[in-house]
């Protein structure tokens, strides 16, 4: 154990130099020109996995960006755990919002800025640097592991769920780690075991081959963004309930115990409020913000459009308009069910003046993993013990769709240990990441091992 400890302590700022070196590979899994830059990114985990001791340490083709997959399965009789996470970063517009260039990671005060410093390259590396620390501090891993990163999860994993199917036998384990959630705040360490599922559609409305003429056609056809509007409209009441039949029949009821337990976190609403810039909190009647964020359903409109939106004026009845809308989901409501009754309330909705389409995106489902599982446990005291503070339980409003692959697919619970925070600016300028949590975060992932294999 003070073997393990030390020689973290003692390789902390080189840990952090490796880490630069991976984010400055500017890994964008989004934009085509970077296509070289994901193949590189992949390249360089895998040389850097073989260096550490890992026997095998492989870039493995999809039909998109690679996968990198490596193994140490030295420990018969112990369990296998999967170290889950992705070398993709998302996109740095506005370029010009960025204190320091994305892809030339500063130090400024306890945080590392750059982007795909939290958001997942940060959290991703901190657990190779935990198996670096057991192999050379110890010889050996105290458990059997697995490591898959993915390079298409900020576009929505579209090759994962077939890469994982095509390969079950070599990525067969007892559990799942994931490190790519946040902190419920700064020093309070938290395990998310609860995530939305998520339904996306596109809804497009067509009056016309072309735009006319507002003065020779106005009033003779429907003007579509009017009646989007109206559609919209219908979704919801003023008190924030979807009105879409059948929405609500699955949905799991937030557990007395559950809402005691978001009670006690330190949360402010007022200061939730102004860290947004919101006008006003607002939300289904009935629930606090919390139990909003993570354990209710949600319909927003992610984006509208149509018509002239140019400097100053033009005329003109628009030929069609389109909306994007999200739906997340909590248990036990199916995405695709979700997609079915969304669609007929729209369809309802819809006049027979406008020609409609409605365009599924993508889906993903929501993942829970019970509080007293053994893993779950195994995490908490692994935290504890490298924060010297109990973690809270908390969930998460956002959706990682793997987590529901991995159960479904490889029958492997997941257990969410992240260790980003809530201002880590994760797709947004400025990225960044705290350097006690990511050290605490080698120290913590080292521990589950032991924990783990004990």
């Amino acid at each position: 154990m003070a073997a393990l400890e030390s020689y973290i302590t003692d390789n902390e700022s080189r840990f952090l130099e490796e880490l630069k070196e991976l984010i400055r590979i500017p890994s964008i899994g989004a934009l085509p020109e970077h296509r070289e830059d994901m193949v590189r990114c992949a390249e360089h985990l895998a040389a850097h996995m073989r260096a550490m001791g890992l026997p095998r340490a492989d870039v493995m083709p999809t039909g998109g960006h690679p996968v990198v997959y490596g193994e140490w399965m030295g420990a018969p009789g112990k369990p296998t755990v999967l170290v889950y996470g992705h070398y993709d970063v998302q996109p740095v517009d506005p370029v010009e919002l960025w204190s320091s260039p994305p892809f030339d990671p500063q130090v400024r005060g306890n945080e590392l800025y750059a982007r795909g410093a939290a958001d997942d390259k940060g959290q991703l590396f901190l657990h190779l640097k935990a198996v670096e620390a057991h192999l050379r501090a110890n010889g050996q891993l105290p458990l059997n592991m697995k490591f898959l990163f993915e390079g298409e999860e900020e576009t929505g994993s579209a090759h994962l769920d077939g890469f994982l199917e095509a390969h079950r036998d070599l990525l067969k384990s007892d559990l799942v780690v994931v490190s790519d959630t946040a902190w419920f705040d700064r020093g309070v360490p938290s395990i998310c075991y609860g995530l939305r599922g998520l339904t996306y559609l596109q809804v497009n409305l067509r009056v016309a081959d072309t735009d006319l003429h507002s003065g020779s056609f106005g009033g003779s056809v429907a003007n579509p963004i009017q009646v989007l509007s109206g559609i919209i409209a219908g979704l919801k009441d003023d008190r924030g309930r979807i009105t879409v039949p059948g929405f609500y029949d699955r949905v799991r009821p937030i557990s007395d115990e559950e809402r005691r337990q978001f009670a006690a976190l330190p949360f402010d609403e007022e200061k939730f409020r102004r860290e947004i810039g919101a006008v006003a909190l607002w939300g289904e009647e009935g629930y606090t913000t919390l139990e909003r964020i993570w354990a209710r359903p949600t319909l927003d409109i992610n984006g509208i459009w149509g018509g002239f939106t140019g400097e100053g004026s033009k005329t003109v009845l628009p030929a069609r308009a389109s909306a994007k809308l999200s739906c997340r989901l909590v248990p036990e409501q199916d995405p695709q069910e979700i997609f079915d009754l969304v669609s007929a309330r729209i369809r309802q909705l819809c006049p027979p003046t406008v020609e409609l389409e409605i365009v599924p995106m993508h889906h993903g489902m929501w993942a829970l993993t019970p509080l007293d599982h053994p893993a779950v446990q195994a995490a908490a005291r692994a935290m504890e013990r490298a924060f010297q503070k109990r973690p809270a339980f908390i969930r998460s409003g956002g959706s990682i769709p793997v987590v529901a692959s991995f159960a479904t697919i490889l029958g492997a619970p997941t257990v969410l240990m992240g260790f980003a925070l809530p201002d880590d600016h994760a797709h947004a300028p400025d990225e960044r990441l705290d350097l006690g949590n990511f050290f605490g975060g080698i120290r913590a992932a080292a521990f589950l091992w032991e924990e783990l294999g004990s």
